[in-house]
């Protein structure tokens, strides 16, 4: 990987650092998304947290602070707690929610404790173990990225080897147990790619961070797609994104690189969420407007049509004051109308042309056929489970059984008289 470290215009250290966000970001962003739709994102909190005190303990055990010595306990603590975690859970007596905060509080109580002891000792070799809370990108080696790289390329592999498995337990846990899948296992498995995430991370965001960038790239994806396949590809493109721009921003402004990569992926979730296409917020914000405003120019429509045959062609005044709405919102149906081809005035007078007298009657005809299925539609059987459209119940229903409506609402008036 050397070669791409000579690759980049950077010194050597900003390099490593932007290599190493990068693949942390992918390995973060695919991996998490596992944990987020089982609706177990705070597990990577929990596990993030656990992983203190297995660092410390590996530090203990092997006098050094050696890199790979620390991802193996800080992995196994990680495991010790996803174990704890499940098992409180299958008490029966705790939410899952309650068993994640109990580990998450009681391992990193105890890795601080266990820091603290450690700082108490004047170990020259201790120094440097307290990053592992707020994370020290600047400490990576390329041996580092390295080890990191081939973990998010095992664990990728891992997942488009046994993605078919994977998704139908992540959906449907009932279909895949009865389908012969070992569910606790696939389970097992989901849980210890997030582990992986972890150790991946833990040294470059810290452990109190890492669930932000375990969360935020699903988040993103989510907002973009429905597919899992596809939600899987964005995360990690997205993931990759964020650690790769925090590192550059925190390597051009001298700012702590762990905090910067959450505060752009909080950036970058914000926006997904206000501005993603068909579920963002500002999108359906105008699509719920642009249905006010239509429903407002059709109630408007009515009033002037059920007008123009009370009585001679009313003002826009007159219409306000028979149709009880707020004058600000005649005119702006008003203005909607006319710009439709709908108005014609005669003076201050209004008329309807052509082809506003013909969608006013098509709107009051299914407004009318509407109220005939509140009525009636449970006497008409349908084939199948249709869902009816308030809007356009004939198109929904079919003609054949809009008709058969119809004829069975005549029917039950004439019985009546």
């Amino acid at each position: 990987m050397g070669w791409l470290i000579d690759l980049l215009p950077l010194s050597y250290t900003e390099s490593v650092v932007l290599v190493g966000a990068t693949v942390l970001g992918v390995t973060a962003g695919v991996l998490g998304a596992f944990a987020v739709l089982r609706q177990r994102s705070l597990l990577g909190d929990a596990l993030s947290h656990a992983a203190l005190p297995g660092v410390a303990i590996a530090f203990v055990a092997t006098g050094a602070k050696d890199a790979s010595s620390l991802a193996v306990g800080a992995a196994f603590a990680c495991l010790v707690g996803a174990v704890l975690v499940v098992a409180i859970e299958r008490t029966g007596r705790l939410r899952p929610d309650t068993a994640i905060g109990v580990v998450l509080a009681g391992f990193f109580s105890l890795g601080i404790v266990m820091l603290t002891y450690l700082a108490n000792f004047n170990n020259a070799n201790q120094a440097g173990l307290d990053s592992y809370l707020f994370g020290q990108a600047a400490g990576m080696l390329l041996g580092d990225v390295e080890a990191m790289t081939v973990l998010c390329v095992l664990a990728l592999a891992a997942i488009a080897v046994a993605y078919k498995p994977l998704k139908t337990t992540l959906f449907d846990t009932g279909f895949a147990g009865a389908a012969g899948l070992p569910v606790r296992a696939i389970e097992l498995a989901m849980t210890a790619m997030l582990v992986v995430a972890v150790v991946v991370g833990i040294r470059t965001v810290g452990a109190i961070l890492m669930v932000a960038l375990l969360i935020v790239p699903t988040v993103v994806a989510r907002q973009l797609t429905g597919r899992l396949a596809t939600l899987l590809a964005v995360a990690g493109v997205t993931g990759a994104a964020v650690g790769a721009t925090g590192a550059l921003i925190s390597v051009s402004s001298e700012l702590p690189t762990g905090p910067v990569i959450v505060l752009v992926g909080f950036a970058a979730a914000t926006a997904a969420v206000l501005l993603a296409p068909g579920r963002g917020v500002a999108w359906n914000a105008r699509r719920l407007l642009r249905e006010r405003r239509r429903t407002l120019a059709e109630g408007v429509l009515i009033d002037l049509e059920t007008a123009l045959h009370a009585g001679p062609p009313p003002t826009a005044a007159e219409l306000t004051l028979a149709s009880g709405r707020p004058a600000s919102a005649v005119r702006r149906a008003l203005r909607d109308l006319d710009r439709a081809g709908m108005l014609a005035a005669d003076g201050d007078r209004l008329r309807l042309t052509d082809s506003g007298a013909a969608a006013a009657h098509a709107l009051i005809e299914r407004r009318e056929l509407w109220t005939l299925w509140l009525e009636h539609g449970w006497r008409i059987e349908l084939p199948d489970a249709r869902e009816p459209d308030p809007t356009d119940l004939r198109a929904s229903l079919g003609d054949e059984y809009a008709d058969r409506l119809v004829a069975l609402a005549g029917a039950r008036a004439e019985d009546a008289r």
